[in-house]
């Protein structure tokens, strides 16, 4: 009898890692169908999930390791460099992303966090507030441009060397918590205590919004956010009514992208057609999604021209790629970034996130922009062989990287393969990597906070 539960309990240990295993990948897998992709509403497909290696060998392993290792291991820090190891092989866009980091990117993303609401630099070890944020917390309590943070609830952040990571980590927190701070103002000696009740605070993705002459209006957008499509018809609206705006120039230089649904509504709004195809998706296992025109513009808006240059990414280029391929307006600047990749997010258990690459997006021509992802050094190093090469100078210089021809609507001819090239060319200005202004630029926030104190008339 005995005999017979030893060999039982033999056998089944001999069977348990490998029913984990399994039971781990059929949930890993439920988990892939389930899982919410966010703002991309890519249709899901039939195609199985196939796993092509053995599961649990790494988290065996590490197991392994942190039990019997020599020296006691950070098994946290070897399972993030295991997973950035399986995706380096993989396109740059593909990345693991921590929780703190998620974090600070779903803001940017999501358009608000939480927290006090003040701009601030530290200037000579001091936290000087730049500009409580509108209708903000801080705003209402008193907080004013130019006071000096001192303390946080008990603790001296003045002339501490304080980092701005540290000041920011303690100054936000969840919505309806508070926080109590001392601020000296002006030459007065003892410190005003503020109690804070932290709130959700906006941050703008639309950064400009005005009028530069009597018809044409300007937009300059810093991200494709949760909120971008909402700012921009607010702004536009007000320019409409306002100013009888008649054209636009949309300024996406240096506008890494975003959510792009936020891109093709706001490419909706400057087509008076219904159904014009304005960007496809297409991937291994994701289906051709195609975004079009709704034909309903809010407003009628006449010339179009759109700015970028190498900085301009993602949603960005798609935004100037619809209206290049649709000849609805120009594009001025240099050569965009050329990021055709599409992402999505896969949210782990512990807060982290994986964003992995599952589709390339077309533009209404049918080009993929996306640069040549195959050498990481190459890749990374893209701008810089631009300048050295004198592409950000002089026209003639702008490298056609993939000769494959397609059409415009009015049937002009565009190239694929490494970005939007613009209609009309514009050199960067060549201070902008002078080593002396590179040098000095960080000394102007201080230099112009110090001469505001001293002449506040």
């Amino acid at each position: 009898m005995e005999q017979n539960r030893q060999e039982t309990k033999k056998k089944i240990n001999i069977w348990l890692p490998l029913l984990i295993s399994t039971v781990l990948v059929g949930g890993m897998y439920i988990g892939t169908k389930l899982q919410s992709i966010g703002h991309q509403n890519y249709a899901s497909t039939d195609n199985s999930l196939v796993v092509n290696s053995e599961p649990g060998r790494i988290e065996e392993m590490i197991r392994y390791i942190e039990a019997r290792y020599v020296d006691k291991v950070d098994s946290e820090k070897m399972v993030e460099q295991a997973i950035n190891t399986l995706l380096k092989d993989l396109d740059p866009h593909s990345n693991y992303i921590s929780a703190k980091q998620l974090s600070q990117y779903n803001e940017k993303l999501e358009g608000n966090f939480e927290g006090v609401g003040i701009e601030f630099i530290v200037l000579d070890d001091t936290v000087l507030v730049i500009n409580p944020i509108e209708g903000g917390p801080s705003e209402s309590v008193g907080i004013l441009q130019g006071d000096k943070i001192i303390t946080i609830e008990e603790s001296i952040v003045a002339g501490l060397d304080s980092a701005v990571d540290k000041v920011v980590d303690r100054l936000r927190g969840e919505k309806g918590s508070e926080v109590r701070i001392g601020i000296k103002r002006g030459s007065e000696t003892d410190l005003r205590q503020f109690t804070i009740k932290r709130d959700k605070i906006p941050i703008n993705s639309l950064e400009v919004g005005m009028m530069i002459d009597e018809k044409t209006g300007f937009i300059k957008l810093s991200r494709f956010s949760a909120t971008t499509y909402r700012e921009f018809m607010e702004h536009v609206e007000e320019m409409v009514n306002k100013h009888e705006m008649k054209d636009l120039i949309i300024d996406v230089r240096q506008n890494p992208g975003g959510y792009l649904l936020e891109a093709t509504n706001i490419l909706s709004q400057l087509f008076k057609e219904k159904d014009k195809l304005l960007v496809y998706t297409k991937g291994r296992n994701v289906d051709r999604n195609e975004h079009q025109s709704t034909g309903r513009p809010f407003f009628k808006v006449e010339n179009v021209a759109v700015l970028i240059d190498e900085g301009s990414a993602s949603a960005s280029e798609i935004l100037a790629g619809a209206v290049q391929d649709l000849d609805r307006g120009v594009i001025i600047g240099r050569r965009s970034f050329g990021k055709g990749l599409v992402q999505e997010q896969y949210d782990l258990k512990d807060g982290s996130a994986l964003r992995l690459t599952v589709a390339r997006y077309y533009t209404p021509s049918g080009r993929s922009i996306q640069k040549n992802y195959g050498d990481q050094a190459k890749y990374d190093s893209d701008v810089m062989d631009r300048y050295n090469s004198g592409e950000l100078y002089v026209e003639d210089s702008i490298k056609v990287v993939d000769t494959t021809a397609y059409f415009t609507e009015k049937g002009r001819k565009v190239y694929g393969g490494g970005g939007i090239t613009p209609d009309i060319f514009i050199p960067m200005d060549s201070i902008l990597l002078n080593d002396d202004y590179l040098l000095l630029r960080q000394f102007i926030p201080q230099f112009v906070y110090r001469y505001y104190e001293k002449n506040k008339s």
